[in-house]
């Protein structure tokens, strides 16, 4: 593993042609440099800048896509991958970088059926057998922690009934107890969505602002205004449609920004958006798969 001294000096030693040269392709190196150190925010800005005169150079597209990976932006790095993809065919590289991406937006069976192809041509391979593992073992155990859920679930009301039947003996009331069945509620609407999404482990605060920056829903309990807070994102999000639609990406989907102390996940919907504040040390991986989990039930 390249330590960080070894990193240190491979960003100075690329700094320092991309002075005497800012056309150099070596930018891309130097953002992965920035990457691998952690240093996002100055790994996308010289990756960004590096593409804009080299559009066409494959291993940049490589490397934004696993810096928009690094951050949480899984919408954008498959963009980069696939981009990548086209300028220089499928390659290994590529493919193992996609079947990342698919594993983190939870589509294993699409990133299994790739690391499956990736393992009969390279069965040694420790990265494509390691991706393949987890690829096959998160779903299962999803699957089980479902499955325990329910269990406890029924085991719960299974008791209170019970429980509920012996006093109903003691009282000498003849009535049999009826148990009446439980109904999910799969449709929440925005106040549903903020009462329970401030309720996820890692959520600070939350709120949902409409397209002209008016907050209409919040559980805030932080130093910075919601109301503040909630007009520069809706600038923010007027600001990224009009560029990402100049540019020809289309509308965002979701957006991750990394702040002092706070990482907002910011969601579009058909009202405006749903922000999700969370503190610098959460699982950003975790987080994003219950939000998206509690999203996918708003009506």
């Amino acid at each position: 593993m390249i330590s960080s001294i070894e990193i240190d000096e491979r960003i100075d030693k690329c700094r320092k042609i991309l002075d005497v040269d800012p056309n150099s392709q070596i930018f891309a190196a130097l953002a992965d440099a920035y990457r691998k150190k952690g240093d996002f925010d100055n790994a996308f800005r010289v990756c960004q800048s590096g593409l804009k005169i080299h559009p066409s150079y494959g291993a940049a597209h490589v490397v934004m896509a696993k810096i928009n990976l690094d951050r949480g932006l899984y919408d954008w790095a498959m963009v980069e991958a696939k981009k990548a993809a086209e300028i220089d065919g499928k390659s290994r590289t590529i493919e193992l970088l996609l079947s990342e991406i698919y594993i983190y937006r939870g589509e294993f069976q699409t990133a299994i059926k790739l690391l499956k192809k990736l393992h009969n041509a390279d069965p040694y391979n420790t990265q494509i057998n390691r991706l393949l593992d987890i690829a096959k073992k998160i779903p299962e155990e999803q699957k089980v922690l479902i499955q325990t859920e329910n269990y406890n679930s029924n085991a719960s009301e299974e008791k209170t009934i019970m429980t509920t039947s012996k006093e109903f003996e003691k009282a000498e009331i003849p009535t049999p107890v009826i148990a009446q069945p439980v109904v999910e509620k799969t449709e929440l609407s925005a106040q549903d969505v903020i009462e329970q999404g401030i309720k996820i482990v890692g959520v600070d605060g939350l709120f949902l602002v409409n397209k002209e920056g008016l907050v209409l829903e919040s559980e805030w309990t932080l130093k910075t205004e919601v109301e503040l807070c909630g007009a520069t994102l809706g600038d923010l999000s007027l600001l990224l449609s009009q560029e990402l639609m100049e540019s020809s990406f289309g509308n965002f989907k979701t957006v991750l920004i990394e702040a002092t102390g706070y990482t907002y996940y910011v969601q579009r919907v058909d009202i405006g958006l749903f922000v999700f504040v969370a503190g610098e040390k959460s699982n950003l991986g975790s987080l994003r798969m219950k939000i998206e989990s509690l999203l996918g039930m708003y009506r």
